[in-house]
């Protein structure tokens, strides 16, 4: 007889379901078909092979690795997303998207695979949570194949095997969704508020980008949320508060630290971290002056080509040089170059960019030198025309704008809060929102902009695809569901052909191979309908003709020369995306950048290191490009004078900063053209050191009548500033 204090005995697992073990995590849980695990953890594999395959030859994208490295061995950095260690200026942009390559550094050491791992990781994560969300919301087949069609989304396929900004944001939208598929179905607060926190660190990766799915997210759970009005726009407005508060954190962080104790807002000229977000790298690309106080764009939503550098603040002297212009852009194909420096030689693909003016480079939106501006009217058809963004998104398009039309349709008299109502319509609104903004952006200088596309595209490619296969084995011979299928297998294989055909010598077997598996399809479709084999052979044939194209791309990440770059995610041929360098461009699967110290830049650090007197800086540099070899090799706190749009000292301060014995050697190349004052007062106050001092190669032009002038100036000029040179001149 059982005890009435003892145990239960522990239910018999099912004979029709596994026991559940975490240690067997392969095998489905309940209510999954025993293939869904599996399936799916197949897809995660294949996820991440493509993702690592290249990840040691990554690369390095010059601007944002300069600040990952300079983060990894600074906590201020860190916080402050700093391009230098001494954190004296910002990147024009929140770096939140470094956060997790920066520990990945500090981790692993650093090096171009410790700086894409993070990335790796966060595609396999999406590709998993995008199973789950299209699971619960279409079931387990159209999950698995929602998560497959992500893995081989091209843009993706390049993106998430580099170091680049936009696989954050991308993760923390599909996690966001994921959190809000919770809260629509039970109106439970706890997850609308996880899917806004996830919304605002996407705000911390790629600014306002992260909030393109909040129209999607407020119309869905306020149409179909199992709750009152009154408490669903309640529920609305705390999560609003949340996205908004985790969103501006850390433009608050730079809003009220003192300016003496944070770094300079680059991509602003007021010192303004809320006018660098929401001005140079948001409402201003839309119309220019919108937001006073932001780096200037120009008025195609791109860069401009030139602007005023930092206006004298109200404790500083007017000490700014007039702006410069020209066609130049910025490294991270943001925004202009306007440091006015000398052209610098075009890189070569066996060597890559010199650590000077061409170790950034711009995305220039992959036009050819003197090709034709783009019209107005390419711009805003970019999304269906450019050879260069249609083929890393475009080819789900006939079948995600199909499904969700028909989706909508078919649940027009749905109770409110029908989740396949509620699901097309989140996802639809995501999809049109993300298209519009990207469309009024005018050029886009990166393809890796397109990804925020890939979530609602394959979504609802996948819910259409088995909503039509269902409706096809339901429909009655000879009736016209029958042909729907069929008719949507030849248009999409169409849009897929044109998308291909341009292509030809890439893969020169894959527009007939389309064309035969949409043949075959659309007669197994429509004569084998009784028997189920020929059916569901049928429909293999219809998945090789709609979705092979897009494999084909994504699977040559595999092969390295078409696996893009950390400057420019871009799978497959045509990767044409330019970086220019002053006097041209170069292929941006061609940068490389140096991350050691040549000889004499070893030889001149360590002769500043041994007198710096342990100052604040060591040394100050006219650029940041001329920091950049110094942070890469050693983590040196360089105070570079002029970042991409801003210089974070003046001149009082740079005297100031010699009279306190905070900085002892300058590194003088004239390239820093705005800032020439603080060159010509180091020129004239300051007392040059011989480069045979340091065993540099080359003689120098000494200020010292005993220093032998030699007929070449080394292309770098060292001084040596003291406490007293701060009040000689």
């Amino acid at each position: 007889m059982t005890s009435l204090t003892s145990a239960p005995p522990a239910p018999r697992p099912s004979p029709d379901r596994p026991p559940r073990s975490r240690l067997r995590f392969w095998r489905s849980p309940a209510g999954q078909p025993r293939w869904a695990r599996p399936a799916l953890l197949g897809v995660a594999g294949l996820a991440a092979l493509l993702y690592t395959w290249n990840i040691t030859s990554s690369g390095f994208a010059p601007y944002y690795s300069v600040a990952a490295r300079s983060m990894s061995v600074s906590w201020k950095a860190f916080l402050f997303t700093s391009l230098d260690p001494s954190a004296a200026l910002t990147l024009d942009k929140i770096g939140g998207f470094l956060w997790p390559q920066a520990l990945a550094a500090r981790i692993f050491g650093f090096h171009d695979w410790a700086l894409a791992l993070p990335q790796c990781v966060m595609g396999v994560i999406s590709v998993l949570v995008m199973y789950r969300l299209v699971r619960r919301w279409q079931g387990p087949a159209a999950g698995l194949l929602a998560a497959g069609l992500l893995t081989v989304t091209p843009v993706a396929a390049s993106m998430f095997g580099h170091a680049l900004l936009d696989g954050s944001v991308t993760m923390c939208l599909v996690l966001a969704a994921d959190q809000y598929q919770k809260a629509v179905a039970s109106a439970r607060l706890r997850s609308l508020l996880l899917s806004a926190l996830w919304i605002g660190l996407g705000f911390q990766a790629k600014m306002m980008e992260a909030w393109i799915v909040v129209p999607a997210l407020c119309t869905g759970y306020l149409v179909a949320a199992p709750v009152r009005l009154r408490r669903r726009i309640g529920q609305l407005t705390l999560a609003g508060a949340v996205m908004l508060s985790v969103s501006l954190s850390w433009v608050a962080l730079m809003t009220f630290t003192p300016e003496r104790d944070r770094p300079y807002a680059d991509g602003s000229t007021d010192n303004s971290a809320a006018a660098m977000v929401f001005g140079y790298n948001g409402f201003n690309r839309l119309h220019a002056g919108l937001v006073d106080g932001a780096a200037p764009v120009s008025s195609n939503g791109l860069w401009g080509s030139g602007g005023p550098t930092r206006p004298p603040s109200s404790h500083t002297p007017s000490t700014r040089t007039p702006p410069t212009t020209g066609p130049s852009t910025g490294p991270d194909g943001t925004g202009p170059d306007r440091r006015g420096a000398a052209p610098a030689p075009t890189p070569r693909p066996s060597d890559g960019p010199s650590q000077g003016r061409s170790g950034g480079g711009a995305a220039t939106a992959g036009s050819q030198i003197g090709q034709k501006s783009p019209s107005r009217t390419d711009l805003w058809l970019k999304l269906l025309r450019s050879p260069r963004l249609t083929p890393q998104i475009a080819w789900l398009y006939p079948l995600a704008l199909i499904s969700l039309v028909m989706g909508l349709v078919r649940h027009r008299k749905a109770p409110r809060t029908h989740p396949g109502r509620a699901g097309h319509l989140m996802w639809g609104t995501w999809l049109v929102t993300a298209a519009a903004v990207l469309s009024a952006l005018g050029n886009l200088p990166h393809t890796a902009y397109v990804a925020v596309l890939a979530p609602p595209l394959v979504a609802l490619s996948a819910a259409g695809t088995v909503t039509l296969w269902r409706s096809h084995r339901a429909a009655g011979q000879g009736t016209a569901r029958a042909w729907v299928l069929p008719a949507v297998v030849v248009a999409e294989t169409a849009w897929t052909v044109q998308l291909a055909a341009p292509h030809a010598d890439f893969a020169p077997w894959l527009v007939p191979l389309l064309v035969a598996a949409a043949l075959v399809a659309v007669v197994a479709l429509s004569t084998g309908r009784a028997r189920r084999r020929v059916a569901l052979g049928g429909l293999l044939a219809a998945c090789v003709a709609m979705f092979a194209a897009p494999t084909t791309w994504s699977l040559s990440v595999l092969n390295e020369r078409y696996g893009g770059s950390a400057v420019d995610a871009y799978a497959g041929p045509g990767n044409d995306t330019r970086i220019s360098t002053g006097t041209g461009t170069v292929r941006a699967a061609d940068v490389r950048v140096r991350t050691s110290l040549t000889d004499d830049q070893s030889r001149l650090l360590g002769y500043v290191e041994e007198r710096d007197g342990a100052a604040k800086y060591p040394l100050s540099t006219e650029t940041w490009e001329a920091s950049a070899p110094y942070i890469y090799a050693a983590g040196t706190p360089v105070l570079p004078l002029g970042g991409l749009h801003a210089e974070p000292v003046t001149l009082a301060e740079y005297r100031h900063l010699v009279a306190t014995g905070d900085l002892r050697f300058a590194l003088v190349t004239g390239e820093g053209t705005r800032t020439s004052k603080i060159s010509a007062w180091v020129a004239a106050a300051c007392a040059e050191v011989d480069p045979r001092a340091y065993g540099a190669n080359g003689g120098g032009n000494s200020k010292n009548p005993k220093t032998p002038k030699t007929p070449r100036a080394p292309a770098q000029t060292l001084y040596r500033c003291e406490p007293s040179d701060a009040t000689s001149r």
